[in-house]
This record gives structure tokens, C-alpha cells and sequence, in this order.
């Protein structure tokens, strides 16, 4: 980086990134090297959430995350790859959480107004999401592979289209009356392509 360069930024404000929108209280914003050029190997993304809205499942095979609640309240969960266990962590303002690099995870707000921070070691984080794997992979293989019928694994995935991002979609009625239970942790309006925005 030439820091004498008419060209070089030591700010950016963060909502002219939007990376997806559900509506107005449950988007992402973001940032990396694209937006301010002196960032470095690091980026951010500004997660606002409202209850029961939650990240979707998914990996970021080129980064670790560290988790960084503002307000609300939140749980951080991930599958440790290493003892095949799903790890759940509450946090509070103030409390953090690390993902280690391409871990299964999900976050999901346990509180309206929760606002997470969650900062990279990669200049721009890849992100393989739990939505495109299920509508991507054949209804037959996943039947075949897991020994399910797959005229219902296929009537399962069907709603899902597209990339999730925040879900549940906002169409969805599920039969809990979109209340999920917070202990058992088990669309979609999506802006450019993200991280690329200007």
C-alpha cells in the first residue's frame, strides 16, 4: 500500500456497504480491503438482528471470527469438527466469541435490537452458506447418501431458492408460530454482491 497516494482511506462509513438486507431490523453490513484500502488482513461485518432472526448456518473456510456482542443478547453456536459436538455460547454486550476457521456456526438473537460485530482475519472472508448446500445438492443424492425418501427430501428443500442469509425468511409460518426454542437452537433481499459493493 502507497500511503502517499491520492487514493488511500482511513475511513468509511458502513452503510454504504449493505451486504444483505431482510428488512429494517435484521440486515448486515460490511467491510473490507474493497471499501477502505488500508484496512490490511482484517474485515468486519455489522450484523443487526432482531428475536429469532438468525445467520444462517455456514463456514468461512479462509478465516477465523470473532464474535463481538453490542447490544441484545445472542447465541453463538458451532460444531467443534474435532469432538463432533455442538457447542452453544450466550453472550451479552461485551462478550465474545471465536470460530475457528471453516467451523460449522450460526448465530441467532435471543433479544430485539441484538447488534454483532464480527471481525475477520481475511481481508474478505469467504462464506459457503447452509442454504446453497441443501438447494444445491440433488434431492437424490441426499436421499440415497442418508437413506431418506426423496420425493419428501425433495418437497423439504423446495422453499429454498436462494442464498438465505438471515432467516427465516419472512414468509415463513412454521408450525411454532416462528418461535423457535432458544434451548434446542436448531428471505431475502440480497444487495449486489456484498463484500464487492462500493
Amino acid at each position: 500500500m502507497d500511503f502517499t497516494s491520492p487514493s488511500v482511506q482511513f475511513s468509511y462509513d458502513l452503510k454504504n456497504n449493505s451486504l444483505f438486507k431482510k428488512d429494517d431490523r435484521n440486515f448486515i453490513n460490511a467491510l473490507s480491503v474493497m471499501q477502505l484500502n488500508t484496512l490490511g488482513n482484517v474485515s468486519l461485518l455489522d450484523i443487526y438482528l432482531s428475536r429469532s432472526n438468525v445467520v444462517e448456518p455456514h463456514i468461512h473456510q479462509n478465516a477465523s471470527e470473532l464474535v463481538y456482542l453490542i447490544s441484545g443478547s445472542a447465541i453463538i453456536s458451532l460444531v467443534n469438527p474435532f469432538t463432533k459436538k455442538l457447542i452453544n455460547l450466550p453472550v451479552t454486550p461485551g462478550q465474545v466469541a471465536n470460530v475457528p476457521q471453516g467451523w460449522w456456526h450460526y448465530e441467532i438473537a435471543t433479544s430485539d435490537d441484538t447488534h454483532i460485530l464480527a471481525i475477520f482475519d481475511a481481508p474478505v472472508p469467504e462464506f459457503i452458506a447452509g442454504s446453497d448446500l441443501l438447494r444445491l445438492t440433488p434431492a437424490e443424492i441426499l436421499a440415497h447418501t442418508y437413506c431418506l425418501n426423496e420425493a419428501q427430501v425433495q418437497a423439504t428443500l423446495a422453499p429454498i431458492t436462494d442464498t438465505v442469509v438471515i432467516g427465516p425468511p419472512s414468509s415463513c409460518m412454521p408450525a411454532n408460530n416462528g418461535n423457535p426454542s432458544m434451548s434446542s437452537m436448531p428471505q431475502r433481499q440480497v444487495i449486489g454482491n456484498g463484500w464487492q459493493n462500493g
